[in-house]
C-alpha cells in the first residue's frame, strides 16, 4: 500500500483501514507467540502499514500536504 493511495481516501476509509491492520497484527504476533508464523517479514510490512496511515490521517489532521 503506498501513501498516495492512502491520501485518496476518505478520513472514515482510514479509520476502518487503520483498525483492520491492528486486528492483523494482532493476529500475527499470536502466531508469532506460538511458533506458528511462517513468514515473519509480515510482522514488519503491517508495522509500516500502520504507521503509513497513522502519518496520512496526521497529515489530514493538520490540513493537508504542504
Amino acid at each position: 500500500m503506498k501513501a498516495s493511495e492512502l491520501r485518496k481516501r476518505s478520513a472514515d476509509e482510514l479509520q476502518q483501514q487503520l483498525l483492520e491492520l491492528l486486528k492483523e497484527q494482532f493476529n500475527l504476533r499470536m502466531q508469532q507467540g506460538t511458533g506458528q508464523l511462517s513468514r515473519p517479514s509480515q510482522m514488519k510490512a503491517v508495522r509500516r502499514d500502520i504507521a503509513r496511515v497513522k502519518t496520512v490521517m496526521n497529515e489530514l489532521k493538520m490540513g493537508g500536504v504542504q
